[in-house]
């Protein structure tokens, strides 16, 4: 789990993809946070995004950087504790501008069942489960 942290943080962005009905939706995200043992994203719950994994919590993502590429498939878990909202927005403080932890529409979920595939097109695929 570690790596796949070091991984997103690296990669700075990093891109979710969800279903809405039968349509995959894809955009770009940037908070990954470890809280309590396990790894986080933030979204806001008036968000398209917050529907579809609550419609549907399974998910995938997908980053690039240095000529290597990392997919997680996993199920979105939200985690409603204030604590964990705060643990996000204190590791990316720049985002109090926008949300708070009390603020009703800020929602963090953490990542279940997750499969990390690591790959290159110079080495063998790496497999991490958490």
């Amino acid at each position: 789990m570690e790596k796949v942290l070091q991984f997103l943080k690296e990669a700075e962005t990093y891109y979710l993809a969800t279903v809405e009905g039968d349509q995959p939706r894809v955009r770009p995200f940037g908070t990954i946070n470890l809280y309590d043992g396990k790894l986080y994203i933030q979204t806001g719950k008036v968000k398209n995004v917050s529907k579809q994994i609550h419609a549907n919590p399974k998910a995938e993502i997908c980053a690039f950087k240095d000529g290597k590429w990392l997919r997680v498939a996993c199920e979105l878990v939200e985690d409603d504790r204030k604590e964990a909202r705060a643990s996000m927005l204190d590791a990316y403080p720049h985002l109090r501008g926008m949300y708070s932890e009390d603020d009703g529409n800020t929602e963090v979920f953490y990542l279940k069942n997750a499969i990390a595939t690591f790959s290159s097109f110079s080495a063998a695929p790496e497999t991490v489960e958490f």
